[in-house]
This record gives C-alpha cells, sequence and structure tokens, in this order.
C-alpha cells in the first residue's frame, strides 16, 4: 500500500485530500507547513507528496527544491497543489523539482486519478 505524504496548511483541505486518498486504499500522512513536510519526507520516504505552495515559513516551492536536492528523497515525485494558477508559478513549481502542477479547487476524483498515475508511471 502506496504512503502519501499531504503538505497543507489548511485543515479542510487536508482533510478533503486525506479521505479521497485512504478511501481509494491509500496510506497517508500530513504536515501543517514546508519544514515539517521535509522532516517527514525524510524520515518516512513517502511514494508520493501532495505539496501546497503558500504555508507559512517554508513553502511549497522552497520544500520542493529541498526535497529534490536530497540524495534521500530526490526519487519522491512531487504534485503541487496549489491556488497559485499563473503559468509562472507551474513552471517555476517544475523548475524546483515538482513531476505535476493541479490547480485548487481540485476534487477528490482528480486527486485520486493523479496519484494512480503517478504511482503507476
Amino acid at each position: 500500500m502506496a504512503l502519501i505524504l499531504i503538505v497543507d496548511d489548511s485543515p479542510t483541505e487536508v482533510h478533503v485530500m486525506k479521505k479521497a486518498l485512504e478511501k481509494s486504499g491509500y496510506q497517508t500522512a500530513t504536515a501543517n507547513d514546508g519544514a515539517e513536510g521535509v522532516r517527514m519526507a525524510r524520515e518516512m520516504t513517502p511514494d508520493l507528496i501532495f505539496m501546497d505552495v503558500v504555508m507559512p515559513g517554508v513553502n511549497g516551492y522552497q520544500a520542493t527544491r529541498q526535497l529534490s536536492n536530497d540524495p534521500k528523497t530526490r526519487t519522491i515525485p512531487i504534485i503541487m497543489v496549489t491556488s497559485k494558477g499563473q503559468e509562472t508559478d507551474k513552471i517555476w513549481g517544475l523548475r524546483q523539482g515538482a513531476v505535476d502542477y493541479m490547480v485548487k479547487p481540485v476534487s477528490p476524483d482528480q486527486l485520486v486519478a493523479k496519484a494512480q498515475a503517478t504511482l503507476a508511471a
């Protein structure tokens, strides 16, 4: 069973994502900000990370860059899930090391489909 780390500071977003992924058979772990997400990713080495961008302290771009540059975590696919929907935001996210970029609101079905496609790749 794949482990997915959700990094988002919104309790509502975390709840919706966690519920959808667990209903589809995934294990989940959650982090409330980028720094906690980086720490948990290094400890748990999840199979996939869904990363918000706008968070206090270490933002999602910074956390993604740290994980992508770390030999221990660089192979973990990171999908940005954020309200930042400009093309430049997406390009920047992918440049930091994300494998994909989704703009909120994301439906539970879209989230699960993206997880399945990414984990199958």
